[in-house]
């Protein structure tokens, strides 16, 4: 693949996060998730499709049985072009949508083929830093204790002032105990911890860790954001029954207690693109004011570490 093919995808990647943002924004506060995720995924598949490749989704809805659009191993974009696989979550937070809550996004990565990992939709146990920390300076084999007292002797910090951001979950009880009793804070946060992960990596933002266990899909969109943005995470998948190993099975994952690193998740140059729908610390809310709908866009690319938030004004009527 020409070393721009990627790169030349970018504003299209760009309008299908912020077709999608607009879409499911326009639900928000209604109290229907359902309706606000399929407005959001028939958006971004309208939009994939007018897209010069032959893309593959590779994180998406489900299988092909349970997802009517977008759905794992779909087919997308005009058919010419490079072969892209595709990770997506058309909307993070459908509950934060429903509810008119803050911090809802619109998420999708694209690499070059067999760039991102085929990972099942099951849970995943995840840590993550941000950028600038020496290599190994987490392990998710060590105790919680152990990795806060790491990053701390990184960052030649007390312990008191690393901040870890936890999903605010019953399961998480005991690693919320752990960093505690490390003496180390915590920030728990309601959804998405694709957006906690990249705070992590923000040195404008007070997080230094992600601890957690979450979704395997959103693992993947983790990795790719860390791989442009720097910073490190490791993550293996959780099964909490037969079906969902077997599930990891039909993707192809044969050692299902492996260790991934990021660069195992994510291990080719690659794009990733959040657009925000209800705002929140990271994006600014989708918002129309007489004749126009505007958007904010968090694009960032690998090859060339770079950042950019795109502000976008569309006229109302070509919505």
């Amino acid at each position: 693949m020409p070393d721009n093919a990627l790169e030349n995808l970018a504003l299209g990647a760009v309008e299908a996060a912020e077709r999608a943002a607009i879409a499911a924004a326009r639900l928000a506060g209604r109290g229907d998730k359902i309706a606000a995720d399929q407005a959001a995924v028939d958006a971004m598949r309208k939009a994939f499709n007018d897209m010069p490749m032959k893309g593959r989704i590779v994180i998406g809805e489900g299988e092909r049985d349970e997802a009517p659009m977008l759905f794992i191993g779909e087919e997308v974009g005009t058919g010419e072009g490079p072969e892209i696989d595709i990770a997506l979550d058309p909307l993070e937070g459908t509950d934060l949508t429903a509810g008119g809550k803050p911090e809802a996004l619109t998420l999708l990565a694209l690499a070059p083929r067999g760039g991102l990992l085929h990972a099942p939709d099951t849970y995943m146990d995840k840590i993550a830093v941000g950028p600038g920390f020496p290599k190994g300076v987490i392990d998710l084999d060590r105790p919680v204790e152990d990795n806060v007292a790491a990053v701390a002797r990184a960052k030649r910090v007390p312990v008191s002032e690393v901040t870890v951001c936890v999903l605010e979950r019953e399961r998480h009880q005991k690693i919320i105990s752990e960093v505690r009793r490390a003496g180390a804070r915590v920030v728990l946060i309601p959804d998405g911890d694709v957006a906690a992960v990249i705070a992590a990596s923000d040195p404008t933002r007070p997080v230094d860790m992600y601890i957690g266990q979450g979704g395997a899909p959103e693992g993947v969109l983790s990795a790719a954001a860390l791989r442009c943005l720097g910073g490190q995470i490791e993550c293996r998948l959780f099964f909490r029954n037969d079906e969902e190993r077997a599930r990891a099975a039909k993707t192809g994952i044969k050692d299902l207690d492996r260790k991934y690193t990021g660069a195992e998740l994510a291990s080719k140059d690659c794009l990733f693109i959040a657009s925000g729908v209800t705002g929140g610390q990271l994006l600014l809310p989708v918002s129309e004011t007489p004749g126009y709908i505007s958007t904010q866009t968090l694009l960032l690319s690998s090859a060339g570490r770079t950042r950019r938030v795109i502000t976008t004004q569309r006229l109302a009527e070509q919505i």
